[in-house]
């Protein structure tokens, strides 16, 4: 059974940093992109970040570029989301995710659809 589990959420001043995880276990993601997402209340899941399955290739959402950094570690099958200078707009569950097939080229998913594994997602809030 494939489990995307996130951790590292909280509460946080603006202008603080979160660090948040995701650990992938059922099978190895080694060969595949990861990503994150987030939602906030009444609005649609949001692509954050995602990196490709080398590390070569990591893309960010305008709205975070410059403030977060997404990176992995093969061989703990875990994926991280480094949050810094965060805004009460960051107030989201954030969810990581992994796709069912291989994206080998410059082209790495950013759209929902384009995933297929799921974590629970893991709470951040950011106060004023």
């Amino acid at each position: 059974q494939v489990q995307l589990v996130e951790s590292g959420g909280g509460l946080v001043q603006a202008g603080g940093s979160r660090r948040l995880s995701c650990v992938a276990s059922g099978r190895t993601f080694t060969a595949f992109p990861m990503g994150w997402f987030r939602q906030a209340p009444g609005k649609d899941r949001e692509f954050v970040a995602t990196i490709s399955w080398n590390t070569a290739i990591t893309e960010y959402a305008d709205s975070v570029k410059g403030r977060f950094t997404i990176s992995r570690d093969h061989a703990k099958n875990t994926v991280y989301l480094q949050t810094n200078r965060l805004k009460p707009e960051d107030t989201a569950v954030y969810y990581c995710a992994a796709p069912s097939q291989h994206y080998p080229g410059s082209d790495q998913p950013r759209h929902v659809y384009e995933y297929f594994y799921w974590g629970q997602g893991t709470q951040v809030t950011v106060s004023v």
